[in-house]
C-alpha cells in the first residue's frame, strides 16, 4: 500500500510509515535541542529564552507584537521570558519612534554573544545533518517542512526569510 501513483503524483503512506515519521520527528527535535540546552542549564534560562533570542536576533528592532506572532505564545508567556531577559541585560526594548507604545527589542552584546553560542551548536548539528543526508534530501526536508506549517505560521516564515541579509 505505499505507491506512488505517477499519473496524480500523490504519494500514500501507511499508518505505520507516518507513526514513524512522527516518532522521527520527536527524536530529532530533541536531538536539536540537546546542545542548547546543555549550554543553558544552570542559567534559569530554557528553551522559550532561547527561541526569543533567536528571532530578535534574525530581526532585530522587531516590535513585541511581531515576536509573539512568531512565537505563538500568550502576552503574559512572553511577558514573562522578556522581563527576564531585560533584567538580565540581554535583550534591550526601546520605545517606538512612530508609536511611543510599540516596543522594540534589540540584542545586547551580551545577549548577541549567548545567541551566538546556542546559534553555532544548532548549526554545527544541522550542517552535520544535512552532509550525511545528501543535497536532495535538505531540498526535500525543507519541503516537508514547510509543508507541516499552517497558514500563518507560514506567513511568518516567509515574512522573516524576507528580511533577511
Amino acid at each position: 500500500m505505499s505507491e506512488v501513483q505517477v499519473g496524480d503524483s500523490l504519494l500514500f503512506l501507511t499508518d505505520e510509515q507516518l507513526r514513524q515519521g512522527i516518532e522521527a520527528m520527536f527524536f530529532a527535535y530533541r536531538g536539536f535541542t540537546v546542545a542548547p540546552d546543555q549550554i543553558l542549564e544552570g542559567t534559569g534560562y530554557g528553551r522559550a529564552h532561547h527561541r526569543a533570542l533567536h528571532f530578535i536576533a534574525r530581526a532585530p528592532g522587531m516590535n513585541v507584537n511581531r515576536l509573539l506572532m512568531i512565537l505563538g505564545v500568550t502576552k503574559q508567556s512572553l511577558n514573562r521570558v522578556l522581563r527576564t531577559l531585560i533584567a538580565d541585560g540581554l535583550v534591550e526594548s526601546r520605545v517606538g519612534r512612530a508609536d511611543k507604545r510599540e516596543r522594540h527589542l534589540y540584542l545586547t552584546e551580551e545577549g548577541a554573544a549567548l545567541e551566538q553560542k546556542l546559534s553555532d551548536a544548532q548549526r554545527k548539528w544541522m550542517r552535520d545533518a544535512y552532509r550525511k543526508a545528501g543535497p536532495e534530501a535538505v531540498a526535500g526536508f525543507r519541503q516537508v517542512l514547510e509543508a507541516l506549517m499552517d497558514g500563518e505560521i507560514r506567513q511568518s516564515h516567509a515574512a522573516l526569510r524576507e528580511n533577511t541579509p
